[in-house]
């Protein structure tokens, strides 16, 4: 009984304790707070996070950048642009006229050669392409007074005669120009019908030159500054279209001379026997310019695309069977010329019914001969050939773009002069889009290699452009258009021209991705307890500064 009371009275005690105690308003609390943080715990995860961002910046990032920056080795850029302006070289062609003179006093004969110099002075109206006469000593004061070492351009061998007329010799740079005795001008004159004369000469000889290399410096950029000539429509249409005919410079050339015929005969022919006695002086004399590989073929049953027998200009086009006649590609990277003899009794109509002709010349490509022939001729012989190899030897002149008129050694002299031109501003050209290129991409890789070789190019355009009349030039320009080709075309900076920077982007955001989040995260949420614990830090110290 006692017990029960017991639990009864203390029953009641509670309930009227908890009737008479304060409600509490506030909610009870949902989870348990963890304790507080001990400061070496919070410093250990500060260091923590600390030491990988050092890893990263101090480790990370210098290796990334080693590893992926791009080499651009220094190019003398301002330079490289001062050719392609044309404001580095002014080109400058300084031909000498030999003057030989063995029947007139030396007085007489320098008097002449002023009055003519004086005379092509006020005709020239090119100066970069100049005329210097010189006398040329006598043969018993050769050593006394010797010429300069470079090779007179043409040799100019006067002698006495009835009247003034002039012949170019076939075989040499030699203008044989005959004179009236009393032609000769006295001491005192100031003009001569004479030195007239041989400077009208010397200007016809040299005009076609003259307008090809003012042509050439017309279409260049680099050459802006350069005076020359205005040229006629007409001569800049033919110029335009000769340019477009002939083969680009090579330095060697591939020579494929193919026999076609549509039945079983001719089955040989003596190439090497008319290459030997008709091509090969052609090919002798172009030597100081280009080099040459020749191989030969024949083929049968070789039908032509036309089947008519007289081809009109409009055929010619289709005439060649490209797609069943093997033609031999270029060898060794050289450029191919190709020569076709083709057999069968076709000629070529030139739009009346009289006039005909064997061949034709393909720009940039060749020239075919038609040559007629025996049914049952099985061999063509050498005699045969004598034509179709002296036409070919024209045409290669042609597409080679020597000039047209003047004797054979005075075009290829003037064709070195124009090859060494036209290499010359090819070179300065890819110059100036290297230097432009190299500044319109900074991300664009530039080897060692490609700084080399602008410098060698740099090089030889300097010596070049000192002596564009000679044959050192071509060799000098030659070399320097090389070199500048082969660094524009780099293949490791070619390359580089189509890796764009968002090829870049998709390529490190799948990597960095993963890794930087985490790190920039865990960067900020430590920067904001440690900013949450100064704020606690200072307010705790008011508050003791308070108390």
């Amino acid at each position: 009984m006692t017990t029960a009371q017991d639990s009864v009275a203390a029953a009641t005690a509670v309930a009227a304790a908890a009737v008479s105690a304060p409600v509490d308003a506030s909610p009870p609390s949902l989870s348990k707070q963890p304790p507080p943080e001990k400061p070496s715990e919070t410093r250990r995860r500060s260091y923590i996070v600390l030491s990988f961002w050092f890893v990263v910046i101090v480790l990370g990032l210098p290796f990334w950048w080693a590893t992926t920056t791009i080499y651009r080795a220094n190019l003398p850029l301002d330079r490289m642009l001062q050719w392609a302006d044309g404001k580095a070289c002014r080109p400058v062609f300084p031909l000498q006229i030999s003057v030989q003179a063995p029947s007139l006093a030396d007085q007489d004969a320098q008097h002449l050669v002023r009055l003519t110099q004086h005379a092509l002075d006020d005709l020239d109206d090119f100066s970069i392409h100049h005329l210097r006469l010189q006398l040329a000593p006598k043969t018993d004061d050769t050593k006394r007074a010797p010429m300069k070492d470079q090779e007179p351009a043409l040799t100019i061998r006067m002698s006495p005669g009835q009247g003034s007329s002039a012949a170019l010799s076939p075989e040499a740079a030699v203008l044989d120009v005959s004179y009236a005795p009393n032609s000769i001008p006295p001491p005192n004159a100031g003009s001569s019908a004479l030195a007239s004369f041989l400077a009208n000469e010397l200007r016809s000889l040299f005009a076609e030159e003259q307008s090809i290399i003012s042509y050439l410096l017309s279409t260049s950029p680099s050459s802006a500054g350069v005076r020359r000539p205005a040229l006629s429509p007409e001569v800049v249409d033919a110029l335009s279209k000769r340019t477009t005919k002939s083969l680009r410079y090579a330095p060697t050339y591939h020579l494929t001379f193919s026999l076609f015929t549509d039945g079983a005969v001719p089955s040989s022919w003596d190439i090497e026997g008319a290459m030997e006695e008709y091509m090969k002086p052609v090919l002798q004399v172009l030597r100081p310019i280009h080099n040459f590989t020749v191989d030969t073929q024949v083929q049968l049953y070789a039908t032509p695309g036309v089947q008519s027998q007289v081809l009109n200009k409009e055929h010619l086009a289709s005439f060649i069977n490209a797609a069943e006649w093997p033609l031999s590609p270029s060898i060794g990277g050289a450029p191919t010329v190709n020569f076709v003899v083709f057999v069968g009794n076709q000629t070529i109509g030139l739009g009346s019914e009289t006039e005909t002709s064997q061949s034709w010349s393909i720009p940039q490509w060749g020239s075919v001969y038609l040559l007629s022939l025996p049914a049952t001729e099985t061999h063509v012989s050498r005699e045969t050939l004598k034509q179709p190899m002296l036409t070919f030897g024209g045409q290669l002149l042609s597409l080679l773009g020597t000039p047209q008129s003047g004797s054979l050694p005075l075009r290829l002299s003037a064709l070195g002069r124009i090859r060494s031109t036209d290499l010359l501003l090819r070179a300065s050209s890819s110059l100036g889009s290297l230097a432009r290129l190299t500044r319109a991409l900074p991300s664009i890789s530039i080897p060692r290699s490609v700084a080399e070789g602008v410098s060698t190019t740099l090089d030889h355009l300097e010596r070049a452009c000192a002596n564009l009349s000679g044959p050192e030039g071509l060799l000098h320009a030659r070399i320097a258009e090389a070199e500048a080709e082969q660094a524009f075309f780099e293949k490791s900076m070619v390359g580089q021209l189509y890796f764009p920077d968002e090829h870049k982007i998709a390529v490190y955001l799948p990597l960095l991705g993963p890794v930087g989040v985490p790190l920039v995260l865990g960067l900020i949420k430590e920067i904001k307890n440690w900013l949450q614990r100064r704020k606690q830090q200072a307010r705790e110290a008011k508050e003791k500064k308070g108390q």
